[in-house]
């Protein structure tokens, strides 16, 4: 999955500089360690002169922390400290209580459940605390965790809990029909939990998780296994423009490393817990997705924050836990952005508790950035950075010393990571201000796709450069700028949806011989998809046809809302290729 930092809240979706504080030791003694080179670093590789490396450290060691024990690190500090809060609710959980719930619910996954080391178990939920703490636990348990977006309809559920091979499922009971009705195609499938704050009533094979987390607790003699830094810790799946969504295998040592990268002092956002002191952070960013999980909650916790999650988005609901909780900072979408900086009902005083705020899902432009900045009364610390589901996330990053000129870049690689831009046909080094294909490279590159080698070698290649597809350059300042965000995905209010999956989904109706998706600009939206349909000779298929006969089987946010065009021809290149910026300039005619 391509993105700037990209995001989207579940089930809907809107879419000064701070004192620098030191680093804990874990930090510090990973920065300053001696390399330890992934697999794809220890091959011989020739010297290039156009690589731009970290100015934060070029060598970072891949970590050997397993996740959980990285994030319990520092927790006994704040133990006692407010961890999470559901907006919506108003249910809370401190550090310890958190910690306690997790390791339960580990134990009793490990303690005789039918769950071998390395099975896969899958989260169907939007953003509640018991998300987190189901996630945690299964992997202290020694299992893989996916992330299933709720927005998705049972077609493409059943399909990623199938390709994973998924043995349990935790949601909630507003989804638990979508769940009943996948869970029976699943083999060998060992249950479902459901994520209530009080047990209730469940069918056979179906568990509470507050209930298996105080029997894990309770029960002795049950012994979790040992992860390694290289075993997978979580299966996200990340949308291609080259074919169906793809399992990404992100190892514990992978998330580890961007992990210290982002706590690196120039990087991370908010102060560390200490005494009285303590950052508090609102974000709608799910979970379920890359940047949600690994960005915005894993630093959260490493910073000892309190974090105010809200399962979806509405204007008066985030004016509201914006007033209830004064947040000292913000994840966000430039949508949500804009909202604070444009919408008459949001004030000076809403803001003014705000000190620091990270951006994604779309290009933030400086404009933008003074505009919310005006509303607030003052200088709010406004960063977008550029990662990938692939790099787990971060790659690139806007530190605390970024100028605001430079804002409206994606900033510089973070430690240990290098970027390169190539030439789209040659491949050759390109220097500052040319225009090619971003390739990244550092420890926190993913294993590879889940079964799909062929996918893993087009994207990361023999020197372990990972070949991103969207088109960048970098100024002399080495700040890099994406020109072509992404050349294929349709970016809907955050999400980020996949042609190649409309079109194949398209493709089933009788009479149609070619298609493909291209998205166009929305003022609401940002992008939505349209399709290029070419019917057969004599078939009769109109365009409510071919809307409503996808509807049903995407996502809402895949709909086709640009409706839909019928064409002779689809354009292509000699290779085959769709010709998508010429189907784009045809809307615009």
């Amino acid at each position: 999955m391509r993105q700037v930092l990209s995001c989207a809240s579940a089930f809907r979706t809107l879419s000064r500089t701070a004192r620098l504080v030191k680093a804990p030791r874990a930090y510090a003694n990973a920065l300053s360690s001696s390399p330890v080179s992934s697999p794809h670093q220890q091959q011989q590789q020739p010297r290039r002169s156009k690589v731009v490396e970290s100015v934060y450290g070029k060598d970072l060691p891949l970590q050997r922390d397993t996740l959980i024990e990285h994030l319990r690190r520092d927790v006994c500090v704040w133990e006692d400290k407010k961890f999470v809060t559901c907006a919506a609710s108003g249910v809370s959980y401190t550090y310890a209580q958190a910690n306690r719930l997790t390791h339960g619910f580990a134990r009793a996954l490990a303690g005789g459940r039918g769950l071998a080391k390395g099975d896969v178990v899958a989260l169907v939920a939007p953003n509640i605390p018991e998300f987190v703490f189901a996630a945690h636990g299964a992997i202290e348990a020694g299992l893989t965790v996916t992330f299933v977006n709720p927005l998705y309809t049972p077609e493409e559920t059943a399909r990623q809990l199938k390709i994973c091979n998924a043995r349990l499922v935790a949601t909630i009971p507003e989804l638990l029909p979508l769940v009943r009705a996948v869970a029976q195609s699943i083999p060998q499938y060992k249950g479902t939990v459901l994520l209530d704050q009080q047990p209730s009533e469940q069918a056979a094979g179906e568990m509470s998780f507050q209930a298996l987390a105080a029997e894990g607790l309770a029960t002795e003699g049950i012994v979790l296994p040992r992860a390694d830094a290289e075993d997978i810790a979580i299966l996200p799946f990340s949308s291609g423009t080259t074919g169906m969504p793809k399992g990404v295998m992100l190892s514990h040592g992978q998330l580890v490393s961007n992990l210290v990268m982002n706590m690196h002092p120039e990087f991370r956002f908010a102060r560390h817990t200490k005494g009285d002191v303590q950052d508090t952070i609102l974000s709608v960013l799910p979970f379920f997705h890359i940047m949600g999980f690994n960005t915005v909650l894993h630093t959260t916790i490493l910073s000892g924050q309190h974090l105010i999650t809200l399962p979806k988005f509405t204007p008066e609901g985030y004016i509201g836990a914006l007033m209830r909780h004064q947040p000292t900072g913000l994840g966000a979408v430039p949508a949500i952005l804009q909202f604070l900086a444009m919408h008459p009902s949001v004030k000076p005083e809403h803001l003014q508790s705000i000190r620091y705020v990270i951006c994604g899902a779309a290009p933030l432009d400086v404009d933008l950035i003074m505009r919310f900045n005006d509303k607030a009364g003052r200088e709010v610390d406004v960063r977008q950075g550029y990662g990938m589901t692939e790099t787990a996330p971060v790659t690139l990053l806007c530190s605390r010393s970024t100028p605001i000129k430079r804002r409206g870049s994606v900033g510089q690689p973070l430690t240990g990571t290098r970027a390169r831009v190539v030439d789209l046909t040659t491949g050759e080094d390109l220097g500052p201000g040319e225009r090619g294909e971003l390739l990244v490279k550092g420890p926190q590159l993913m294993t590879g796709y889940y079964k799909n080698d062929e996918a893993t070698r087009e994207v990361l290649d023999d020197e372990g450069w990972l070949h991103t597809g969207d088109v960048a350059y970098y100024d002399e300042e080495q700040y890099f700028h994406i020109v072509d965000r992404t050349k294929e995905l349709i970016k809907v209010k955050g999400h980020q949806v996949s042609p190649t999956e409309l079109e194949s989904v398209i493709r089933q109706i009788s009479g149609i011989v070619d298609v493909a998706v291209v998205g166009v600009p929305n003022e609401r939206y940002g992008e939505v998809p349209i399709a290029f349909v070419v019917l057969h000779p004599g078939a009769q298929v109109s365009e409510e046809d071919v809307v409503s006969f996808v509807e049903p089987k995407v996502a809402p946010y895949k709909r086709l809302a640009g409706g839909v065009k019928f064409v002779e021809a689809i354009p292509r290149n000699a290779g085959g290729k769709v010709l998508r910026t010429q189907l784009k300039t045809m809307v615009s005619k």
